[in-house]
């Protein structure tokens, strides 16, 4: 295992006070340090109040920097804030919460990050773990945040931590035991600026990492990849290490075979992407390989990814909120037969370009209901679909226009494209309301 480097040294000034943010500064607080968080919004602080800890809200922070000596970033926060453009002015260290935290846990990690399937491979690599009685903790942006791990995970336990763009940028030193990108696809664009920035942060994932690491890959990425570690691939073709055999409907192991590809339980072909790079990594690291099979026979999915969540009257109503970007989306649709989905969509839009939805939506939708900031925008990409376009505005309206349309048989699917937070706090909000509206049909 790589030795961590020290943290940083204090005072701590923690900009953003959403999740991660109020871990890091929990965490800091009880490891004795000065520590004060601050937000430029309002968010609920009272786990911090309860600690102790200082809080300023509706502030942009900068005269805190004064008495401090590194500022920790949540990955909400971009580096245009001008807390971090002063902090940086100022000579301060700029660190992020997966960093900080990374050098305070002496734990193998596994790292997966990619543009889409993030939050399905990590669960689906800490349920591979769980079936071979290996112990694991799953964390990072798929809700846990890894800094309210440390002092509360065994050490001999594996972190499989979903690593998105935004808190990779802000990785100095980390350098995980095992990395996984699964594809990349434009995303993000309004944070990041150019697909090469966002690329290049994605790719901090492998920057770091030594000879004995692990750095798993799709075989057709077509990337060169930064750091030393042994590359493992995936993939359809059969010079991958895990690969699909196409014409047996077999997936192997360096040649052996591994299962038929339809035992694998979730459906679809990026699922079987996302179950190779699972079995890639963990097979890579010497998990026993029937406990590697028994995980991708009865791993049973995560909420807000292609979610069922009724059936009324026929129809299927199916919660696809962490669809945030085009690419999602149009996985989503690929799920189901022509003509059959109803699809609420929209949000915040991120720079994105909506016009690779327009054929597919064309294909498979019998009407599109748009709603949140990015309705016009999304419409004027999808007129040559020639498919019924709703404006529904909200949620509610969506939910209700859509319980009219649909018929026995078909669809109705959640699937954005679109960050939620012009109307929502994060995605999962969004995802949670859609299905008490549902429920309450």
């Amino acid at each position: 295992m790589l030795a961590r480097p020290p943290l940083p040294g204090g005072p701590y000034v923690v900009v953003g006070l959403a999740r991660s943010g109020v871990a890091a500064a929990v965490m800091l607080h009880a490891r004795g340090e000065a520590v004060v968080g601050v937000d430029a919004g309002t968010p609920d602080v009272g786990r911090l109040a309860q600690q102790g800890v200082e809080v300023h809200l509706d502030d942009p922070g900068v005269q805190l920097l004064d008495h401090a000596q590194t500022l920790v970033k949540s990955p909400g926060v971009p580096h245009s804030a001008p807390v971090v453009e002063a902090a940086r002015a100022r000579g301060l260290v700029v660190v992020g919460e997966l960093e900080l935290a990374w050098r305070l846990l002496p734990n193998d990690f596994i790292a997966v990050t990619g543009t889409n399937g993030k939050t399905t491979t990590t669960e689906w690599i800490g349920h591979i773990h769980r079936e071979a009685g290996m112990p694991v903790a799953v964390a990072g942006n798929v809700g846990t945040a890894v800094a309210s791990l440390v002092g509360e995970v065994a050490p001999d336990a594996t972190i499989v931590c979903e690593a998105s763009s935004f808190q990779l940028e802000d990785t100095t030193a980390f350098a995980p035991e095992a990395a996984i990108l699964l594809n990349i696809t434009a995303d993000h664009l309004d944070r990041h600026g150019t697909f090469v920035a966002y690329r290049e942060a994605k790719l901090n994932v492998f920057r770091r990492q030594g000879p004995e690491a692990i750095a798993v890959v799709p075989n057709a990425l077509g990337i060169e990849l930064p750091g030393a570690a042994q590359r493992v691939t995936f993939g359809d073709t059969p010079d991958a290490d895990v690969a699909y055999d196409a014409a047996h409907g077999t997936i192997h192991w360096r040649d052996e075979l591994l299962m038929a590809a339809d035992e694998i339980s979730l459906p679809g072909a990026h699922n079987r992407d996302n179950a190779m790079a699972a079995a890639a990594v963990t097979l890579a690291r010497g998990v026993d390989p029937d406990a590697v099979r028994a995980g991708l026979r009865s791993f049973r999915g995560v909420a807000h990814r292609l979610e069922p969540i009724a059936e009324i009257d026929g129809v299927a109503y199916v919660n696809d909120s962490k669809a945030t970007n085009v690419d999602s989306t149009l996985v989503a649709l690929r799920s189901y037969a022509a003509g059959q989905v109803h699809l609420i969509a929209g949000g915040r839009t991120k720079a994105q370009d909506f016009s690779p939805l327009a054929s597919l939506v064309a294909e498979r939708c019998a009407s599109v209901h748009l709603i949140g900031e990015g309705a016009g925008e999304i419409a004027a990409a999808l007129a040559s679909a020639d498919v019924p376009m709703i404006f529904s505005e909200d949620m509610e309206r969506a939910v209700a226009g859509v319980q009219s349309a649909a018929r026995p048989g078909e669809v109705v699917l959640l699937s954005p494209a679109c960050a939620s937070f012009d109307q929502y706090p994060d995605f999962e909000a969004r995802g949670d309301h859609f299905r008490a509206l549902v429920e309450a049909l």
